[in-house]
């Protein structure tokens, strides 16, 4: 009777145990799975666009979520002259800068090189003022014209008091040195995510081409958020630098910082021309 008594006191034993480590067990799949959806979620938070590889611009409406990267006004895109709407009116825009700008500091955001702004200088585009806030480089350029793509395209960004933006963009190409971009020059190498003050007054007016002509067209940045409130203003003739200095600039950037060309949809490209 004895024997027959432990015998069911170590079944109900094994039961127990069986009981116990099922418990154990599911605990420990549950808790993977949390480590695992957790690992994914960081990764996810981790992710950032760049312009290689599966965070390219390609990828970009996917990994930014909330921005307007697969919009229908996006940016860049190329320019085919001869469908463009001619205007005789290139007093569009006026542009008022001083030799008492003041560059604030620069800075490797690890996309471009940027240069900050002090408050001050200015211009008007159609009736609205926006002020200069910074100016950054790609290499090569972004906009293309009738199909070329040239080494250097500089965007000078401006924003009216609404939080319109409208951006001034002129070619680089290579040639004879520029002094201005030689003072730029003067703050390099910075390596990605530094930044130098500088505080020094420029005169940017030697960067504007002697021609006044532009196209003009509703596009958006060609960084995400891809937001669609840019006014484009593309000059017509082209910044002369060297290539030397082009080199120098392309060192501290990533490799081909550039969007790839978006489709222009049912958007209108101006041609303004001079008298």
């Amino acid at each position: 009777m004895s024997g027959k008594k432990q015998h069911i006191q170590f079944r109900i034993l094994n039961k127990h145990l069986i009981i116990l480590f099922s418990f154990l067990f599911l605990i420990v799949i549950a808790s993977c799975k949390e480590k695992n959806k957790s690992s994914l979620t960081k990764n996810k938070e981790q992710t950032h666009w760049t312009y290689d590889g599966e965070t390219s611009p390609e990828h970009w409406a996917e990994i930014e979520k909330n921005s307007d990267c697969d919009g229908k006004s996006q940016s860049p895109i190329n320019i085919i002259v001869d469908h463009t709407t001619p205007v005789n009116n290139v007093d569009d825009l006026k542009i008022f800068y001083t030799p008492q700008t003041v560059i604030s500091k620069v800075k490797n955001n690890g996309h471009s090189i940027q240069f900050d702004f002090e408050p001050g200088d200015s211009i008007r585009y159609k009736k609205e003022i926006y002020h200069l806030k910074q100016i950054h480089f790609h290499e090569p350029a972004e906009h293309i014209i009738n199909g070329i793509r040239y080494p250097i395209e500089i965007h000078f960004v401006h924003k009216s008091d609404t939080n319109n933006l409208t951006v001034l963009s002129i070619f680089g190409e290579e040639g004879e040195i520029s002094s201005l971009f030689n003072f730029f020059e003067t703050f390099l190498p910075i390596k990605n995510g530094e930044s130098k003050i500088i505080d020094q007054k420029v005169d940017l007016t030697s960067l504007y081409p002697k021609s006044t002509g532009f196209y003009s067209y509703s596009g958006s940045l060609t960084t995400p958020p891809c937001t669609e409130n840019v006014n484009w203003v593309i000059f017509k003739d082209q910044l002369i630098l060297s290539y030397t200095q082009a080199l120098l600039l392309k060192a501290n950037m990533p490799l081909n910082n550039y969007r790839n060309e978006q489709p222009l949809h049912d958007r209108v490209v101006q041609y303004h021309y001079e008298n």
